[in-house]
C-alpha cells in the first residue's frame, strides 16, 4: 500500500465514518422521541445518541484511539438492533434494520480506516 493511497482514502473514509455516526445518532433520537418510542412520551431511550455525539468531535479529528474504540462500541448499537428487530412490531422493526445497517456500516469503515492509517507505520517497522 502506497503512502498517496493512504492520503487520498484515509479522509474520505473518516467522513463516511462520521456521517454514519451521526445517521445513527439521528436514527435513535428520531426512533425514541417521534417515530416508534416504546411508549407515548418514552424519550430517555433515545439519549443512547449521547455517546455517538460525544464521539463526533475525535472522529472528525482522526484520533485513531475513538476509532478504535468505537469499532468496539459499534457492536452495542447492532446488538440493540438486532433484539429490538427480533422480539417488536410495528414501525420499530424496520427502524432497528436500520440500526443494524448503520452500526454493521460504521463497523467496516472504521476496521477500514484504522487499517489505512496504521498500514505505513507496519510497512515502517517492518
Amino acid at each position: 500500500m502506497s503512502r498517496p493511497f493512504v492520503v487520498e482514502q484515509a479522509p474520505a473514509l473518516r467522513w463516511a465514518i462520521v456521517v454514519t455516526i451521526a445517521a445513527l445518532a439521528a436514527l435513535c433520537i428520531a426512533w425514541e422521541t417521534a417515530l416508534a418510542p416504546l411508549r407515548p412520551g418514552a424519550w430517555m431511550l433515545s439519549l443512547k445518541a449521547v455517546p455517538l455525539l460525544l464521539a463526533l468531535p475525535g472522529m472528525v479529528a482522526g484520533k485513531v484511539r475513538t476509532m478504535q474504540w468505537w469499532s468496539m462500541l459499534t457492536m452495542l448499537y447492532l446488538t440493540e438492533g438486532l433484539v429490538r428487530a427480533t422480539s417488536e412490531s410495528g414501525a420499530a422493526v424496520p427502524l432497528a434494520w436500520a440500526e443494524v445497517a448503520l452500526a454493521t456500516l460504521a463497523f467496516a469503515l472504521i476496521l477500514a480506516w484504522c487499517r489505512i492509517v496504521r498500514a505505513p507505520v507496519e510497512q515502517t517497522a517492518g
